[in-house]
């Protein structure tokens, strides 16, 4: 497995959902395409599919296993101190799950607090405008009603994020009701940023 290769494994089993080449640059400096490309989806450890213009890139299970069982193995000859360091803490990554009977599909979960983040910029490019919770649940569909409500919770805890109530119930739609978030007894559907964190 080439450097890039692992780099972009290993990044997509951390993240632990699906990244663009924008997203897998943005976190660790490296893309998916060409020849790596398709040596990884040939070798059933990376699904990409086309999504508009970007690439989307998925670790499967079988590239689960295959970094699992990467946590194990020595040190590449010629990896360098980086190289080096990283395999050390595969290794720990290794003693922990041997000792503690963990799965490491169970260390690396997504972070959906950060994903509503993301989206959120994307959607208000940045500015502290109001974005409907149905729209940012309609745009990451990929993340459970549950998993959603529990980051939004964890979100309105945090300064400068505001979870508010439609003040014009006459407005709201099934989505609205759907995706909305219950704080302090109230249904919330708005979500305004004033600082991304």
């Amino acid at each position: 497995m080439s450097p890039r290769e692992l780099a972009v494994l290993l990044t997509l089993l951390a993240e632990a959902r699906e990244l663009t080449n924008a997203e897998l640059f943005a976190v660790a400096g490296v893309t998916l395409d060409g020849t790596p490309r398709r040596r990884l989806n040939k070798l059933g450890l990376v699904d990409s599919t086309k999504v508009g213009r970007a690439l989307v890139h998925e670790l499967t299970e079988h590239g689960a296993q295959w970094c699992t069982e990467e946590l194990a193995r020595p040190r590449p000859d010629k990896s360098g101190s980086y190289g080096g360091a990283l395999y050390a803490v595969l290794a720990g990554l290794h003693r922990y799950l041997e000792n503690s009977g963990q799965l490491l599909t169970d260390v690396f979960v997504p972070d959906v607090a950060d994903q509503i983040l993301r989206k959120y910029t994307e959607l208000t490019k940045g500015k502290p405008d109001q974005v409907r919770l149905a729209e940012l649940r309609n745009r990451l569909p990929h993340i459970p009603p549950a998993d959603f409500a529990d980051a939004m919770v964890l979100l309105a805890d945090r300064d400068g994020v505001h979870v508010r109530a439609e003040a014009d119930r006459k407005t709201l739609t099934d989505d609205d009701h759907a995706a909305a978030v219950v704080l302090g007894g109230t249904a919330r559907h708005l979500l305004t940023v004033e600082a991304v964190r």
